[in-house]
């Protein structure tokens, strides 16, 4: 059964949503990440999804003391994207409490380096492809790289990649559905890979029609914050999820 993981997007320390990547339709949310997490781990989730969205833009982690605060508070895992460009940066992020470090710039423009990481870390080092018109867009959605996802799998998964996080950026805050030719394609291609389902999700009736293509997990956003899925449909998902066959 698919796993929702909830996102927490992060702009000097709140939370935020943008459309389509664009800090400049930027929408802020009442409530302190630390008591979104809470919420989220109360209800069962067994991972949460966080993006330091100043860090994405600055090339460096910004909001590491809320992770620090959220990694104190709650017991599952925590995947954290957004300025991890070196390896300072990333044991950065581990020491600061995430179980897992999400990657896709690096892996684009350093590939040698996301190879490390991979050797160093093994699974707890996570592809992000954010795809834009097919192509993998980088430094927080704001440049292009000459590769697809494919390009970039084809590459990593004979040296230990695990899990890829893939975001249609032209869905993302949209709530307009997900792409599920895309993931459909991807998961098809590459059966052995882990995928997250990332942009568009817009109801649980989504989600469960990602279920029904075999999908392992997907992230849930905008759709939470916007009351389009509620915490007792996150809380009832995460239960049926975590039950045994």
């Amino acid at each position: 059964m698919i796993k929702i993981i909830p996102a927490i997007d992060l702009i000097e320390g709140r939370c935020v949503r943008l459309t389509k990547g664009d800090y400049g339709q930027k929408k802020v949310y009442d409530g302190s990440p630390l008591e979104v997490a809470r919420q989220f781990a109360d209800a069962g989730v067994s991972r949460i999804h966080l993006v330091d969205l100043d860090g994405a833009k600055a090339g460096s982690p910004q909001n590491l003391k809320v992770l620090e605060g959220i990694a104190s508070a709650v017991s599952c895992e925590l995947e954290w994207g957004g300025g991890i460009g070196s390896s300072e940066a990333l044991q950065a992020v581990f020491d600061a409490g995430a179980t897992h470090a999400i990657a896709g710039s690096v892996a684009a423009l350093k590939p040698a380096l996301f190879e490390e990481w991979l050797s160093r870390f093994g699974g707890r080092v996570i592809l992000g492809a954010d795809v834009r018109d097919g192509r993998i867009a980088v430094k927080g959605w704001l440049e292009e790289a000459p590769y697809t996802i494919e390009n970039l799998v084809e590459r990593f998964l004979p040296l230990g990649l695990r899990e890829c996080i893939v975001t249609d950026i032209s869905r993302d805050g949209m709530l307009s559905g997900p792409s599920t030719e895309l993931y459909a394609r991807l998961q098809s291609a590459f059966p052995s890979l882990s995928f997250t389902v990332s942009g568009g999700v817009s109801s649980i009736e989504d989600v469960r029609a990602l279920d029904e293509m075999g999908l392992g997990k997907v992230i849930v956003g905008k759709a939470f914050y916007e009351g389009r899925i509620t915490l007792s449909d996150i809380a009832l998902w995460s239960q049926n999820a975590s039950s045994p066959a």
